[in-house]
């Protein structure tokens, strides 16, 4: 049996070997955090290994906008599979609007006044997502022309990806390094709203069933597959659904605040995955339980320090 190892508060260490330290721990969140972020390592340092992200909740407005696009433009993600929501947060920041924290004083009736849409503590103006708007009509006006009407989401978000001109767009990242965004829910957003009021006016349809063609054909050409999945949902279904082609995923993690009680894939276990053929059987897997806000970045700090150690 190994022994329970405790961490030196007299220690000065970086997050890295905090990080590392809760690994030796092995028990509890300090445990499922080290274990969890040693998989993610094995995925950044395997070059044969197809890694996905999937997001779920307010990943790009809740502080994780930039450490995204940084793991995309150094070659650390293969796929992206999201919400709507957070390619639209995405496009807000790229187009020169922002997110802000939320006045304590303020409750929503007076923010609803001022103009304000509230997520959790974060807000966002109204005018800002008018500008979003405007570009979206803007971008949707250049497909027309170039009879681009016809398109499958994950090819729309890399024609948008190469209009923009923010380095630290994650859709910008993903275009220029070619890598796909599929979003299976993008028509539950206000990109979605405002593609389907376009759409009443101008051709302009998205094919879903090719985005799984395109997925099908890139995770049969593989060796091995990761995940890498914050929250639950569509997006994390997506990304497991889809390695069923080839037995199901060789390493995966997960953060999530959902719980399993209720049967929702949000809060169940990797495990279950296996009854599925979403996960391999002698696959390497980890749950995280908390605030994926706070837990990722900890996480990839750590991850990309032991990977940049055995380059």
């Amino acid at each position: 049996m190994e022994r329970v190892k405790y961490i030196d508060p007299q220690r000065n260490m970086s997050v890295a070997e905090l990080v590392h330290a809760m690994q030796d721990v092995g028990v509890l969140g300090a445990g499922r955090l080290g274990r969890a972020t040693a998989i993610v390592s094995r995925m950044f340092e395997d070059p044969e290994c197809f890694t996905f992200l999937s997001m779920s909740g307010p990943m790009v407005p809740g502080g994780l906008r930039n450490m995204i696009a940084y793991l995309v433009r150094e070659g650390y993600i293969d796929a992206i599979v999201t919400s709507g929501a957070n390619i639209v947060h995405d496009l807000v920041e790229a187009y020169g609007g922002a997110h802000y924290r939320v006045p304590q004083e303020r409750d929503d009736i007076e923010l609803r006044q001022m103009g304000m849409g509230r997520i959790a503590d974060i807000i966002v103006r109204n005018e800002d997502f008018e500008l979003f708007e405007k570009m979206m009509y803007r971008f949707l006006d250049s497909l027309s022309q170039k009879k681009r009407v016809t398109l499958a989401p994950s090819e729309f978000l890399t024609e948008l990806g190469d209009t923009l001109t923010d380095k630290t767009s994650i859709l910008r990242q993903a275009a220029l390094k070619k890598v796909p965004i599929f979003s299976p829910g993008l028509m539950d957003s206000m990109l979605g709203f405002h593609m389907y009021t376009y759409s009443t006016m101008q051709p302009l349809s998205l094919d879903f069933v090719k985005d799984l063609r395109i997925l099908g054909e890139m995770i049969t050409a593989t060796k091995r597959t990761g995940a890498i999945m914050l929250g639950g949902g569509l997006a994390k279904h997506f990304a497991m659904g889809s390695t069923i082609l080839r037995g199901g995923l060789d390493m995966a993690i997960q953060i999530t605040l959902d719980r399993p009680e209720g049967g929702s894939l949000s809060g169940a276990p990797i495990a279950e995955g296996i009854s599925w053929q979403k996960v391999q059987t002698d696959a390497n897997y980890e749950t995280v339980i908390g605030d994926a806000t706070v837990i990722f970045p900890l996480m990839v700090i750590a991850a990309i320090s032991s990977e940049m150690t055995h380059r």
